[in-house]
């Protein structure tokens, strides 16, 4: 006698709020300091080091730069040990203590550059490493009677931390200015201990998925398979055949078709979206901070994208998606990433000209930023909310960690790209502008070439593993970009 499905809940788990709570309050507190930190480089930490302002702007701007490729690289060290040997709570546990040490490090090396580095390696280390794992630890809490709330939850989790990066943004800046480096480095300290208590007080009720240890059909097995046993086959994966099941070859063949569209081009979306934080920021800082009548502090303007995207999302889902699809031209994943970078492009553009009349000697109103804020904001949900989405549909379960791996790897070669230009400081003034719009228009039009060549395979979970001769009709769909 077949079993009966099991009754549909429509109640979140109890442990839920654990997770949700550690997350607004890990993303106030990444966010406060992270959006502070080119300022109090340039304006207190290098000050005295550097005493020329340009070379000193550049400084700033390479190190903050640097300590985000670090972010987006210790992801991919956090998911290698949560899935190989500690599993998630311990290792979002663990790391959550580095992540507050070194917000402690900044609050008290305020002015020791050797100790205040040390804490954003700290926090690099917590902050990066955790990133992969708080997400898919909430996905585990949920079963067949409650997987229709994923999405939701998922949704939830995206508001909050835009939820967060909009206060943090709007008053972070204002501790900074009113009460110096150790006050507005320790309050997001703050929020860090209490985010990794509200974590541990859920584990008592937490499901905890265990490690699971070395798996023999990974994807660098596989290519080592294929390297040994070339010549086997139409295509130099095929060898790997003889040691490893279809599937996982065939996943390893869906990780390089997504890395030959993501990695050659979203790299140049990363480097203009996360100068927001550095050349953005450098450039506020020349212009009138007086908005009617209260005084802006230039690292302020940052809330203007989360907000943003809280209120574009549901616009863009919901009305002009559709009204595009009902117009005979869809936007595709594959057509909105390219304009992704078209929108990024353009924003460094119209920044570009800001800066072009600042330094002829015209004074303009900090105000002015919000339109490429704008326009750079229609930007990142064209191609960060949708690529996301996209890089995780294009392989099968065995290989959507590895792919998530290559779409960070997309932000640690951009902020390393531009570390290293900083540090040469090769580009000053509006040249730099127009210089990143260019690289990102190119990209663009590359990116929108090989598009048109990708074939989309969409890998769908099935409830249970189908014979090999079934998996392209229930599992895989192919179509054209």
């Amino acid at each position: 006698m077949a079993e009966s499905p099991a009754a549909q809940n429509n109640k979140f788990p109890p442990q839920i709020p654990f997770i949700i709570g550690n997350e607004a309050c890990e993303r106030f507190s990444f966010y406060g300091m992270r959006n502070i930190l080119t300022v109090f480089l340039i304006d207190y930490l290098l000050k005295n080091a550097v005493p020329d302002s340009g070379l000193r702007e550049a400084q700033g701007k390479s190190l903050m730069h640097t300590f985000m490729a670090g972010v987006y690289f210790f992801p991919l060290i956090g998911g290698y040990l949560a899935d190989r040997f500690f599993g998630k709570y311990r290792t979002i546990l663990w790391l959550s203590i580095v992540y507050c040490v070194g917000h402690a490090f900044l609050a008290f090396f305020e002015n020791n550059a050797t100790g205040f580095f040390a804490g954003l390696t700290l926090i690099a280390v917590g902050s990066g490493g955790i990133k992969p794992c708080v997400a898919a630890m909430a996905g585990d809490q949920f079963n067949e009677s409650n997987s229709h709330l994923v999405k939701k939850l998922f949704a939830i989790f995206y508001w909050t931390i835009n939820f967060g990066s909009f206060f943090a943004s709007l008053f972070i800046p204002l501790l900074l200015k009113n009460f110096g480096p150790s006050v507005a480095f320790g309050i997001p300290g703050v929020l860090m201990f209490i985010a990794t208590i509200i974590f541990w007080l859920g584990r008592r009720h937490y499901v905890i998925v265990p490690p699971t240890g070395a798996n023999p059909h990974s994807f660098f097995k596989v290519v080592g398979s294929a390297l040994k046993n070339r010549g086997q086959g139409g295509h130099w994966l095929d060898g790997a055949k003889t040691a490893h099941p279809a599937e996982s070859v065939e996943g390893v063949k869906a990780v390089f078709r997504v890395s030959g569209l993501m990695l050659p081009f979203v790299p140049f979306f990363w480097m203009l979206f996360d100068q927001k934080a550095s050349t953005w920021v450098v450039q506020a800082r020349s212009m009138d901070l007086n908005v009617l009548g209260f005084a802006f502090q230039p690292s302020q303007m940052q809330f203007i994208n989360p907000l943003l995207v809280m209120l574009l999302i549901p616009l863009l889902t919901a009305v002009v998606y559709p009204l595009f699809q009902r117009s005979g031209w869809e936007l595709t994943p594959l057509r909105r990433m390219p304009l992704g970078l078209v929108f990024g492009a353009v924003s460094f553009i119209i920044a570009g000209f800001f800066q072009v009349a600042m330094e002829g000697g015209t004074v303009l109103n900090i105000s002015w930023q919000i339109l490429p804020y704008i326009v750079l904001t229609l930007g990142e949900i064209l191609m960060s909310t949708t690529g996301l989405e996209f890089a995780y549909t294009q392989a099968p379960r065995e290989m959507k960690g590895t792919i998530q791996s290559v779409w960070l790897v997309t932000n640690t070669l951009a902020n390393v790209a531009v570390a290293i230009s900083a540090a040469l400081n090769i580009f000053s003034g509006s040249g730099q502008f127009f210089f990143y719009a260019g690289m990102a228009l190119i990209a663009a039009v590359g990116m929108m070439l090989v598009a048109r060549r990708y074939v989309v395979r969409d890998y769908f979970q099935t409830s249970a593993p189908l014979p090999t001769e079934e998996r392209n009709a229930a599992g895989i769909t192919a179509r054209s970009a």
